[in-house]
């Protein structure tokens, strides 16, 4: 990857999507090869920097006890003016606003007062604080409904503005715009390429993206 690229992964359940981000951030070392950040290997690197250098943006967003500030600082030395302008860039503001005390209300065990799609607001905020090198969304959006997914792909926006990301997606829809998506089938990169050049491959990637667009219409005439 070159710096400040975009870059979807995506594949079946059980590709090996997850895998790649694990091994990147030596959550478990790789048995065979390297995996190299700015030239040098992973593992030559100490686990803290290493990490340092990454945001993670999860499907299941942890929370924690205490405020909502603390919850996007996460001890860090961060100002309370940038943390309200993360949280206004994507768009936390909106729901944060509403709540008795803003920034400053507390937020209950594991984030129960919130709704799915706040929580996951929180968390880009949250990773747009920290401004980091490299932004990983893994299936960041599969868990919120359309009108929240809408206001979050605006933050995206924002959020990789300037900074390489990686987003391993189950939506198509959501990396579709990526300067490249990579096809990972039974734990190996099969396809690599832009949107509209794999669909042209007619492929693996054109198969999820039939069967996705299938599973949608199928939907839509239940709904009807």
């Amino acid at each position: 990857m070159r710096p400040g690229q975009r870059v979807g992964i995506v594949g079946a359940t059980g590709a090996g999507k997850s895998t790649l981000i694990n091994l990147l951030l030596r959550f478990y070392d790789v048995s065979r090869g390297r995996i190299l950040v700015d030239g040098a290997d992973v593992r030559a690197r100490r686990l803290h920097e290493l990490r340092a250098m990454f945001s993670l943006v999860l499907q299941d967003v942890q929370l924690f006890s205490g405020t909502i500030a603390s919850n996007i600082r996460l001890g860090a030395d961060i100002a309370d003016e940038a943390v309200r302008r993360a949280a206004d860039a994507v768009h936390a503001s909106g729901f944060i606003d509403r709540l008795p005390q803003g920034l400053s209300s507390t937020v209950g065990e594991r984030g129960a007062s919130l709704s799915v799609g706040e929580k996951q607001l929180l968390s880009f905020a949250r990773a747009l604080a920290f401004d980091p090198r490299v932004l990983i969304l893994d299936e960041a959006t599969s868990s919120v409904d359309t009108e929240t997914e809408l206001l979050i792909r605006d933050a995206l926006k924002v959020l990789m503005a300037g900074r390489t990301t990686i987003a391993v997606a189950h939506r198509l829809s959501t990396i579709q715009d990526m300067d490249a998506i990579l096809v990972f089938h039974k734990g190996e990169l099969r396809e690599s390429g832009t949107h509209q050049q794999l669909l042209a491959r007619r492929g693996i990637y054109h198969r999820l993206y039939q069967l996705q667009y299938k599973d949608q219409e199928t939907r839509l005439e239940v709904a009807e």
